[in-house]
């Protein structure tokens, strides 16, 4: 891992911010630390002097969404036409140990506009998987969408020379590009910041196509309701790829990357052996150093 740090003085509601994003990297915090984060790439500690530290080959990539000036969010009642119709992406299933990583992209007009306020849509961290099961539906039925899935083993494949934020650039942009040769994009197209805006678009030079002038945000599944139904959509279409693998091998796989996760793994390594792993996790995470 390479020696790049960068030291931020974060607010509290940041480094909780922080903390629950990548909560299932959590490591043994060293002394004089509140915690530790042992992510791809880069390790992030928060020390009692209110310094976070990040360091390792990203470094700027985990530290770049707290080295802007905050964002104004979106009203909540959206009255200002300019911002419809818009597009949005978000992803799902990065942090799971198990299942699929889903991507969608979709738009949102004046027209399905007020459905996503009478469905109360936001992000999908927020929604129960029972509500994500109802609604999901219908907005798949209700918005222009493109809907990308990359099941285990091809992620596995793909991450052997691609990192998860490689990864999840490739899909984002693999959606617009889907959706606009389906009905075009509007104007305004944000994507839930994952990674600094020049390092997306290096992850995209070899693509035969990419989507330039997109917004890039943090949180922003809860200013932009065409991320929020795209948050909504992708975790949906988790939930079922997930139903179908319980059902397959008969087996309760537990989401995450704790200790929950690791028993799963245990459980299947009995049943169908190392070698079918790959088939259902992603191997790269520390869960499979721990099996």
């Amino acid at each position: 891992m390479n020696n790049n740090v960068i030291t931020l003085k974060l607010s509290s509601s940041q480094e909780d911010q922080l903390f629950q994003t990548f909560y299932n990297n959590k490591a043994k915090a060293p002394a004089y630390a509140r915690w530790q984060l042992r992510c791809e790439n880069c390790v992030i500690t928060c020390y009692e002097s209110g310094k976070t530290v990040f360091q390792g080959k990203d470094a700027e990539v985990y530290a770049s969404p707290f080295m802007q000036e905050p964002p104004v969010p979106l009203q909540a009642e959206i009255t200002d036409t300019d911002t419809l119709p818009q597009a949005g992406s978000d992803e799902v299933g990065t942090g799971d140990y198990f299942g699929p990583v889903c991507v969608c992209a979709t738009i949102v007009d004046d027209t399905t506009y007020p459905l996503i306020q009478k469905l109360g849509i936001r992000d999908s961290k927020q929604l129960t998987d029972e509500q994500i099961r109802k609604i999901g539906p219908e907005l798949l039925q209700a918005l222009p969408h493109s809907l990308l899935i990359l099941d285990n083993a091809s992620y596995n494949r793909v991450h052997e020379n691609n990192n998860m934020n490689a990864i999840k650039a490739k899909l984002h942009n693999k959606a617009y590009v889907n959706l606009n040769r389906k009905c075009g994009l509007p104007r305004l197209i944000t994507i839930d910041q994952f990674t600094p805006e020049n390092t997306y678009y290096r992850y995209l030079k070899d693509e035969p196509q990419v989507i330039r002038g997109i917004n890039f945000e943090t949180k922003a599944e809860d200013r932009y309701p065409s991320v929020g139904a795209a948050s909504v959509i992708a975790r949906y279409a988790f939930l079922v790829k997930w139903d179908e693998m319980e059902k397959q091998y008969d087996m309760t796989f537990h989401k995450g990357g704790g200790a929950q996760a690791d028993r799963s793994g245990t459980e299947f390594i009995r049943r169908y052996g190392r070698e079918n792993l790959e088939k259902v996790a992603k191997l790269h995470f520390k869960n499979t150093e721990r099996l």
